[in-house]
C-alpha cells in the first residue's frame, strides 16, 4: 500500500468519525452536565482549530491563528458544519497529492514562533493522531455526561465501508 492510499483511508475515516462525536454530543444534557458538554465542545474546538493550522501549513497560506484553540467556543451545530467542510478540504487535498508531493518538505512557523519543516506526509499524519488522540479525551467528556462515544476504530471503518474485507 503507498503512503497516498493509506492517508486517503485515514482521511476518509477522520471524515466519517468526526461527525458521529457531535451526534453523541448532541445526547448529553447540556444543563444537567454543562461541564462535561462544555469540555467536550472545547477539545473538539481544538482539534479543529488545529487542524485548520496545519491546513493553512500545507496550503503556503497564513492561517492567522496564535494559539491551538480559541477564545469564543462555537455552537456544536457550527462547529460540526466547520468540521464537516475542513474534512472534505482535507480529504480532496490527500486525494490529489502524488507521492513526490507527499515527500515534498515544507517550512513553517508553530503558534508559538518557533520553526520547523516537516514533509507533507508527516504533516498529515500529524493532523490524524493529533485528531485522534484528543476524540479519546472527548470520549471521556461524554461518558462524564452520561453519554456514549462512538467506536472510533479503524477496522470498524474498513469493515463497514469494505465488507469484503470479512470474508476469509
Amino acid at each position: 500500500m503507498s503512503t497516498s492510499t493509506l492517508l486517503i483511508s485515514l482521511f476518509e475515516h477522520k471524515a466519517w468519525i468526526d461527525p458521529q462525536f457531535f451526534d453523541q454530543l448532541a445526547l448529553v444534557d447540556a444543563t444537567a452536565h454543562a461541564a462535561a458538554h462544555h469540555q467536550a465542545l472545547r477539545i473538539l474546538n481544538h482539534i479543529h482549530t488545529v487542524d485548520r493550522i496545519w491546513a493553512g501549513h500545507l496550503r503556503g497560506e497564513p492561517h492567522g491563528l496564535t494559539g491551538t484553540n480559541t477564545e469564543e467556543t462555537p455552537t456544536p451545530q457550527a462547529l460540526r458544519t466547520a468540521f464537516e467542510q475542513l474534512d472534505a478540504w482535507y480529504l480532496g487535498h490527500v486525494r490529489s497529492l502524488s507521492e513526490a508531493q507527499l515527500d515534498e518538505v515544507i517550512a513553517f512557523r508553530f503558534t508559538d514562533g518557533d520553526t520547523g519543516r516537516m514533509t507533507r506526509a508527516e504533516m498529515l499524519a500529524h493532523v490524524i493522531t493529533h485528531g485522534s488522540n484528543h476524540r479519546g479525551a472527548v470520549g471521556a467528556w461524554l461518558r462524564q455526561g452520561d453519554g456514549a462515544p462512538p467506536r472510533d476504530l479503524l477496522t470498524r471503518y474498513l469493515h463497514q465501508h469494505e465488507p469484503e474485507r470479512r470474508e476469509a
